[in-house]
């Protein structure tokens, strides 16, 4: 598949042949990377710019956008977001709405309403979540960049799984604006790439402050890819508590990373930080607080398909049974409960306290250092139906949620493969809206490994 860089210099025609090019492939792909089968009609009725498959959360102005749920089916989007006119901008365009998990609540891309995204590189596994369907679009081929949202690692951790780079910016630093929430205060769009040089260049694209997103941060910008720079020396840190509750393949890849960078001159540094059982609560508290309160709205009068009709109460039950999954189901229960009078001190307020601290030891750790290394997940993409509990899914997500909680940028690369030709993906974080440095020792530990598919 041609690179993103590689696109931006085609001219009108030889773009009109790769679009074509590419909704053939999309037909024809078996790993349900996108939403519904899409007729030609509707893949190339967008724009004539380079293609970019879009999450099936982010609005598309005449695109029908579910959030992969039954409650929002047949919605049209009225509007296009920020990043989608960031992209038309920047001579992109919107081209395939991929899979995704139901209001992006998941780590496998197998609760959403149209069904599971395979894995490119083995079609039992899962490609990850909630972004599995742009992850897989990507390493699949039928894509040559995308974008997902990351709210605890749904970025990042469906790159690793399918081996490719995904991103994470700083909160605030792309718009939501148009952007469903799950999260208010976690979520944030990024880009799914084939390499790291891409993943800036999509990034310097949908980046800036936007003042119809009151969460946007109104700060100065440079862009990032025109000053890449893989030969900075950096301090990069190791996080020891988290690299120990890894699989020895996660280790192993882990390893092969650290020899990388000292070898090519960086320092290594080694930390510890807060018990991971204490973020994911935070994280599980917090995201599903504000997931009970952004979705209260799908109610089948203000929005959602309307259920039910003997009565206010069966119109409200039968609408949010119906229409919601069971995984979406038992995060607003969740949320409400952590929420609700008695239990608002308990448990909602502990966790931002808990999140505070989180905030505050990276701090401490990046006075001493410019990156973390640290896994991604703690194993490679696992069988469908590995997680027979969502406690169990929820503990994929531990390497990945304290980011999102810290408000910091993130971006995860392949390593390596395991013995059965699985990714092995690792993750680099980075000071708040320190991105520069995140990509240049991105790029630097992309260049040393030099992984290929």
């Amino acid at each position: 598949m041609i690179t993103l860089k590689e696109a931006l210099k085609l001219n009108s025609d030889e773009i009109i042949k790769l679009r074509e090019d590419i909704a053939s492939k999309i037909k024809e792909d078996n790993t349900a990377a996108y939403v519904e089968q899409l007729t030609n009609t509707e893949i190339t009725s967008s724009g004539e710019g380079i293609p970019i498959a879009i999450k099936d959360i982010i609005n598309v102005k005449n695109w029908n956008i579910t959030c992969c749920s039954n409650i929002l089916k047949g919605y049209v989007s009225p509007y296009d977001a920020t990043v989608i006119k960031n992209l038309r901008n920047a001579g992109l365009s919107p081209f395939g709405r991929a899979n995704m998990d139901e209001f992006a609540m998941g780590s496998a891309t197998d609760t959403s309403c149209y069904g599971k995204t395979l894995n490119p590189h083995n079609k039992n596994k899962t490609a990850g979540g909630s972004s599995g369907g742009s992850a897989a679009a990507v390493a699949a081929g039928i894509a040559i960049a995308a974008l997902g949202t990351d709210t605890g690692g749904s970025v990042r951790q469906p790159a690793a799984y399918c081996g490719v780079v995904g991103m994470k910016p700083t909160y605030g630093r792309v718009s939501r604006f148009g952007v469903t929430a799950y999260s208010s205060s976690l979520d944030q769009v990024g880009p799914i790439t084939q390499n790291v040089e891409d993943s800036a260049i999509l990034y310097d694209i949908i980046s800036g402050h936007d003042p119809l997103d009151s969460t946007s941060a109104n700060v100065d910008y440079e862009a990032i890819a025109p000053k890449l720079d893989s030969n900075r020396k950096l301090k990069i840190a190791v996080i020891d508590n988290f690299v120990d509750q890894a699989s020895d393949d996660i280790k192993a890849g882990f390893e092969k990373a650290v020899k990388a960078y000292k070898d090519a001159g960086h320092e290594i540094i080694h930390k510890n930080m807060l018990d991971t059982d204490k973020i994911l609560s935070s994280y599980y508290i917090v995201a599903t607080a504000e997931a009970s309160a952004n979705l209260s709205r799908y109610d089948g009068v203000r929005y959602g398909n309307r259920k039910g009709d003997a009565g206010l109460k069966d119109m409200y039950v039968q609408t949010k049974s119906q229409g919601f999954g069971q995984e979406v189901q038992k995060r607003i229960l969740l949320g409400s409960f952590v929420l609700s009078s008695g239990y608002y001190d308990a448990y909602y307020i502990k966790a931002q306290k808990v999140r505070h601290l989180i905030k505050d030891e990276y701090e401490a750790i990046f006075n001493d250092a410019d990156l973390i290394l640290s896994p991604v997940a703690p194993t490679v993409a696992p069988d469908f139906g590995t997680f027979k509990t969502s406690l169990e899914m929820y503990l994929s997500d531990i390497y990945t949620i304290s980011v999102n909680l810290a408000g910091l940028p993130a971006i995860s690369l392949p390593v390596s493969k395991d013995k059965n030709g699985m990714p092995i993906g690792l993750q680099l974080i980075a000071k708040a809206y320190d991105e520069q440095t995140l990509f240049d020792g991105a790029l630097a530990l992309e260049k040393a490994i030099n992984y290929t598919n």
